[in-house]
């Protein structure tokens, strides 16, 4: 069970800041969040998907946030909102807000080779090259590196081990997790033969406010252009995103997906984990890709929903299915055959 939040509001508290509807005592106490099994005494649980429905009737709960159609479904103290898991998301914030930041000023040991404000903070064994810029009240952990003519926007948190390479710019209040390596050279060389000649990568990467990127995440800078990562965009962990990508305001990927070079996706688009995108492609705005799936060619029309994953199954069944998808290609040249032997027969007929 989670610990108890930095604050403790009661549902009234939380509606004046939040909005929403409370129904039944509003002077109900909170001091955390929990999902509706293991919620209990002073928590507040919440209902985002309807298979979770019967869990209100043995949910312990303090309170429950609720859209207006499942009010009706649980007899206790409840916030009723449009949209309970973005509800449950800032509730969980104001319960639980982000620790004491670092204090600022520059550790003994980091290595500064730019003027920096004084609100900013520079944990041990930083190195910050020449002609940075950083915003006032930048956080920047244990062990980053920060390559020359790099901009970092004002309010942005650095986790340790963080590395952006030269000319790179991140915009304001950004969170970029550690092990997040931001402007290596992209995957490119050209054939000579039996060699590769290896093209400088002479792009940057360019990131927009209010992203947040998960651990061990690596951005290349582009060949030419920049590689661009659109405001508002939210990546998880150990997602690679080759060079000239240009990834749309406020899409959404999740880990462990692969984004080959040049590849443009429109706003608001959700990459489902493991996801595999061809390079030199084009995604539609408000596209969503399943987890597992592989694109291998653009699209072109908005908001459509996509998979490519062959379902679970049985190993025999598995591969049985396998073996008949082998041969789909001659079964309907068959079928094109007796369709036309048919029609003939039909046409002899007449």
């Amino acid at each position: 069970m989670a610990g108890e939040g930095a604050s403790a509001l009661t549902l009234a508290e939380i509606a004046a800041r939040l909005g929403g509807d409370v129904l039944g005592d509003a002077q109900t106490r909170i001091v955390q969040v929990a999902t509706l099994a293991s919620a209990g005494a002073g928590q507040i649980a919440f209902l985002a998907n309807k298979k979770y429905r019967s869990q209100l009737k043995t949910t312990q709960a303090a309170a429950v946030i609720l859209s207006p159609e499942a009010a009706s479904e649980f007899d206790g103290p409840r916030i009723v909102s449009a949209n309970p898991y973005a509800y449950y998301a800032r509730v969980a914030t104001l319960l639980n807000p982000q620790g004491a930041r670092a204090p600022s000023g520059v550790h003994p040991s980091a290595v500064v080779e730019s003027e920096l404000p004084a609100s900013v903070a520079v944990g041990p064994n930083v190195c910050i090259g020449r002609d940075v810029v950083i915003g006032e009240g930048v956080q920047i952990h244990a062990g980053c590196v920060i390559g020359d003519g790099v901009t970092i926007g004002a309010g942005s948190l650095l986790y340790p081990r963080v590395t952006i390479y030269h000319g790179c710019r991140i915009g304001q209040r950004a969170i970029l997790h550690a092990g997040v390596v931001i402007g290596a050279d992209g995957f490119g060389f050209a054939p000579d033969g039996r060699e590769w000649i290896k093209i400088p990568q002479i792009g940057a990467v360019d990131v927009g406010d209010d992203v947040e990127i998960g651990a061990n995440t690596t951005i290349d800078r582009g060949a030419l252009d920049d590689t661009v990562i659109g405001e508002g965009c939210k990546i998880d962990n150990l997602v690679m995103i080759g060079h000239n990508c240009n990834i749309g305001p406020y899409s959404v990927i999740a880990g462990c997906t692969g984004m080959a070079g040049s590849t443009t996706l429109g706003e608001h688009c959700i990459l489902g984990g493991a996801s595999m995108i061809s390079g030199h492609l084009s995604l539609a705005p408000n596209t969503t890709i399943s987890g597992a799936s592989t694109v291998m060619r653009s699209i072109v029309e908005p908001g459509g929903v996509y998979a490519s994953v062959f379902p679970l199954d049985s190993y025999e069944h598995w591969m049985r299915n396998a073996s008949h998808i082998r041969r789909l290609s001659k079964l309907a040249e068959r079928i094109s055959e007796l369709e036309k032997k048919l029609k003939e027969s039909e046409q002899g007929v007449g």
